[in-house]
């Protein structure tokens, strides 16, 4: 498609300040930081919430306030609120935003290996939160790291535990999935399908420039910013900016004469929800 959509990562539950000074942790940062992208052009905010120490919370309290200032500032901004298995195992920790009904929430579609951690996801698990976001009205990001997880995800369309449209997150670039490869990429793309299904790619690390380019050139959305990476060179010798990323992901659309999938624009595809007016009910 002609139009680009951009899913803007800007915490992930990773990096710390030690490591970036630009990572936002608190509400009020990442409000801030999200605000200004919205102002260049976004599509999705995909959040993580983080405590008073910088560590990843899911506390619903967190996530409410940092909801509540978003819409504030950007009310048509389709959000997604993490629901990771990489810190909490406990169903009702990892679906506790879910009762926020943010317009979208991450649901990983297996188990995998980081470098240094595991993400649990296991099939209950998973179906579980799928079942809840549905019963909330919340449509899933469907995050994919491998081959298996797409067919996992096809599996929860054909038993109708999810319904369409149907947003994918196809992550490249990870030790213990798929790599940054043009044979592999194709291969996710065919494996997902066509009508009603929207794609997106991300790069970890070194691959975040090469995997935009590459999704940007063939018309496919992107995924960006510190949660995957925080360099903006590939020497690593400059750390990047989450703005300094998007805007190179902008100058990457007009190289390529793509223009943006506005929030609004998706969000009338089915990716709105109905109740976003209620966060905290």
């Amino acid at each position: 498609m002609d139009k680009t959509i951009i899913n803007f990562c800007p915490t992930g539950m990773v990096p710390t300040k030690s490591q970036t000074p630009y990572v936002p942790l608190d509400p009020s940062e990442i409000i801030e930081e999200l605000h200004e992208a919205y102002d260049i052009g976004i599509t999705i905010a995909h959040i993580h919430a983080r405590d008073e120490q910088g560590l990843p919370t899911y506390k619903k309290d967190v996530y409410q306030s940092i909801l509540e200032g978003i819409r504030k500032h950007c009310p048509d901004l389709v959000i997604c609120c993490s629901t990771s298995g990489r810190t909490f195992s406990e169903f009702e920790k990892r679906s506790e935003v879910i009762e926020l009904r943010p317009d979208m929430c991450s649901l990983t579609l297996s188990s995998l290996n980081f470098t240094r951690q595991a993400s649990v996801n296991a099939p209950d698990m998973i179906t579980r939160l799928a079942e809840k976001m549905k019963d909330f009205g919340v449509k899933p990001e469907l995050e994919c790291f491998d081959l298996g997880m797409i067919n996992y995800g096809k599996f929860l369309v054909a038993k109708q535990t999810i319904d369409p449209p149907y947003y994918w997150n196809l992550i490249f670039g990870n030790i213990a999935g798929f790599q940054a490869d043009l044979l592999q990429m194709g291969a996710a793309v065919r494996e997902v399908g066509g009508e009603d299904h929207f794609i997106s790619f991300g790069g970890i690390g070194n691959c975040q420039l090469m995997v935009n380019a590459i999704a940007i050139s063939s018309g496919y959305g992107v995924r960006l910013g510190l949660e995957d990476n925080i360099w903006f060179d590939r020497d690593r010798k400059e750390l990047a900016s989450n703005i300094a990323l998007l805007k190179r992901v902008h100058q990457l659309m007009a190289t390529h004469d793509r223009e943006l999938f506005t929030s609004s624009a998706f969000g009338n595809k089915g990716f709105y929800n109905a109740t976003k007016n209620l966060v905290g009910v």
